[in-house]
């Protein structure tokens, strides 16, 4: 028993050295492939449980959510702009004002999202959820209905002149989680820069306001 401990000891503490002390180009692979095994296996599991969703950390990948100069526009101008778009939802500037994200956020920029029961969930609220998309789809709540003790959610992209077909009719079991927090602007471009290439040339680059 004491020879199996000791023989663990003495290959930890090598095990250790290689992968935070050794400069040699073995040893960067080994931290890189360490670092991996516990991001992937360890880190993001515990995060799944924790915040009770699938997809803690999700990357904005269009500018569908997009408002002028990003964090530092200008609300009061900016509504304006899109006044008659929320009027039609009976969503007027007051109510928007209390919405999170109020000031929408950037293609690139990494949200924190947790696990939500529809019956939590608020018109203005941003959600994540599957759609008929390779991708699920971060927009704003613009109208909740309950049908036979089942929720029902309508969404629209603060940066969109009008819905989208698939979510003007979103069921609760499509809902993956509610954004709750931007956790790092633009940081997620370090992702998107691979896929641009493979855009429509009407989806590639930087966001402007339709």
């Amino acid at each position: 028993m004491k020879n199996s401990e000791k023989r663990f000891r003495e290959f930890w503490k090598k095990f250790w050295f290689v992968v935070w002390k050794d400069d040699s180009l073995k040893g960067w692979i080994i931290s890189i492939i360490f670092l991996f095994v516990i991001i992937k296996l360890v880190f993001f599991p515990l995060l799944n449980l924790a915040t009770g969703t699938t997809l803690p950390l999700a990357i904005v990948e269009s500018c569908s959510m997009y408002h002028e100069d990003n964090i530092f526009s200008n609300f009061d101008s900016w509504y304006e702009r899109h006044d008659d778009k929320y009027a039609n939802f009976i969503i007027n500037k007051l109510n928007f004002q209390d919405f999170p994200f109020k000031r929408g956020f950037n293609k690139g920029d990494i949200l924190f999202i947790v696990g939500t029961k529809p019956e939590k969930l608020d018109k203005g609220d941003v959600i994540i959820f599957e759609a008929s998309q390779s991708n699920p789809i971060i927009h704003r709540i613009i109208d909740i209905k309950e049908e036979n003790g089942d929720y029902i959610f309508s969404t629209i992209g603060d940066n969109n002149n009008g819905q989208l077909t698939f979510e003007r009719v979103i069921t609760e079991d499509k809902i993956v989680g509610r954004a709750v927090f931007r956790i790092a602007p633009y940081v997620g471009w370090v992702k998107l820069v691979f896929f641009e290439v493979s855009r429509p040339s009407s989806e590639k680059g930087f966001c402007h306001e339709t």
